[in-house]
């Protein structure tokens, strides 16, 4: 750069950073030079803003103002993601298997655009055009995002929910009326936490009063109307979503029990990743004796998958 586009850059910046606009027109005749140098001098100011957004995590832009008839400084956000965080984040979507394709399409980009340098953009999509060309979308095929909002609404204002479900076991269609506590996902759908408002239908469950919740499927609620009616659970009684994933394995319902079993595997951390709350009893020159609190009977799926690198004890 010469000295007088120096000068002029940075007045310009130094005028975009106070909040004031810009008009090409008036910057043009203010520093003797056509319109042309002064788009060029804007688009600079740009490039630099997009390189400076790695350093400082702001993310600014240059926006030209229609009514206005003239160019301002917008900050969109703060960014919070590096590139890596952002890749890591869209293969474990991907991974997820949770949403039809094109709702899954839709996500990423906006990831990408948003959290993401342009320059960057197109390399992060290229990192993840593979896995997103050959994206398996659940075989449900239901849209659920604006009916989970509205499930987290309801989760948020303790608002009782009337909903009819198809239950898993016979595809029926049922009606219930619940008190919703949390939104929980595992294993490629998302699940509504809440406890059943209707003595009759709760004598049918394996564990009446429990301090649990019932599980359903958020895709399989076929209708859900949120009631004003509001339920109250005292603070120290709350559901607490953090220690029930500990001990719950596919989100099946069932007691809370008590497990004990031989490991014969190679990779005890992967037995300790998959059952949070599981404990070493002992280490017999690689073979451990694990024990663990678990709830519901998805464990027994579990176990039973791991063949002979497990021997249940009790």
């Amino acid at each position: 750069m010469d000295h007088g586009k120096i000068q002029r850059v940075l007045c310009i910046y130094t005028k975009l950073l106070g909040g004031y606009l810009v008009n090409k027109a008036e910057e043009a005749q203010n520093f003797g030079v056509n319109e042309r140098t002064i788009q060029r001098d804007i688009d600079d100011i740009r490039n630099f803003m997009d390189s400076d957004m790695e350093n400082t995590g702001i993310v600014n832009s240059v926006v030209y103002d229609h009514k206005e008839k003239g160019y301002r400084l917008e900050r969109i956000y703060q960014l919070k993601l590096t590139n890596g965080e952002i890749l890591a984040i869209c293969k474990i979507l991907l991974d997820s298997r949770a949403l039809r394709k094109e709702e899954m399409s839709g996500i990423l980009d906006k990831l990408i655009s948003c959290c993401v340098p342009e320059k960057n953009q197109k390399l992060v999509k290229e990192l993840i055009r593979n896995e997103e060309f050959h994206y398996v979308e659940p075989r449900h095929k239901t849209k659920f995002l604006d009916l989970m909002w509205e499930i987290g609404q309801a989760v948020r204002n303790c608002q009782c929910i009337v909903m009819d479900y198809m239950r898993t076991k016979d595809k029926t269609v049922v009606r219930r009326k619940v008190h919703p506590v949390a939104i929980m996902f595992s294993e490629y759908y998302f699940y509504l936490t809440a406890f059943i408002d209707d003595k009759e239908v709760q004598k049918d469950f394996d564990v009446i009063n429990d301090s649990f919740p019932t599980i359903y499927r958020i895709d399989r609620i076929k209708s859900l109307q949120v009631s004003e009616e509001r339920f109250h659970i005292p603070y120290s009684s709350r559901f607490e979503e953090g220690e029930f994933r500990k001990r719950v394995q596919f989100m099946y319902g069932g007691k809370l029990q008590k497990i004990k079993f031989r490991y014969f595997g190679s990779d005890i951390d992967a037995v300790l990743d998959r059952l949070p709350t599981a404990k070493i009893l002992e280490n017999d020159r690689g073979i451990y004796t694990v024990s663990a609190e678990v709830f519901g009977k998805g464990i027994e799926m579990w176990l039973r998958s791991q063949g002979e690198m497990i021997k249940i004890l009790e």
